[in-house]
């Protein structure tokens, strides 16, 4: 069985824009999109680095790098261009951005993001 762990270090102010569980079909259709692969075929053989470099490397032309481009919009000009939709999506990232994970809570929800990915891996 895989073991899976987190390879990157991330400051407590990183923001990257999307949630492993919340976006999970958004991320699902992101890969096949850019990528090619089906993650729920193809989990076995990657590894938790290569999944989120793939994450982390999805352009804007993609359905989660669209979003994560509006959520992450700062510049005045652009957002008063934004239409209603993209405003919603836009305050309730930030919205459940101010609710972050305390420290405690961390090393808990990294091993329920796992859990998850071994549960998908077993179908």
């Amino acid at each position: 069985m895989r073991k899976w762990r987190n390879d990157f270090q991330k400051t407590s102010d990183y923001d990257p824009g999307y949630d492993l569980f919340d976006d999970w079909d958004l991320i699902a259709s992101s890969l096949k999109t850019q990528y090619g692969y089906s993650i729920r075929k193809e989990i076995d053989d990657l590894s938790w680095g290569e999944l989120i470099s793939d994450i982390e490397g999805l352009n804007s032309e993609t359905p989660l790098g669209n979003v994560i481009r509006i959520r992450k919009e700062k510049d005045p000009e652009i957002l008063k261009k934004f239409s209603s939709e993209e405003l919603k999506i836009r305050n309730e990232w930030r919205n459940k951005s101010a609710l972050q994970i305390n420290p405690e809570n961390y090393e808990q929800a990294m091993e329920n993001i796992k859990n998850m990915f071994k549960s998908i891996a077993k179908k």
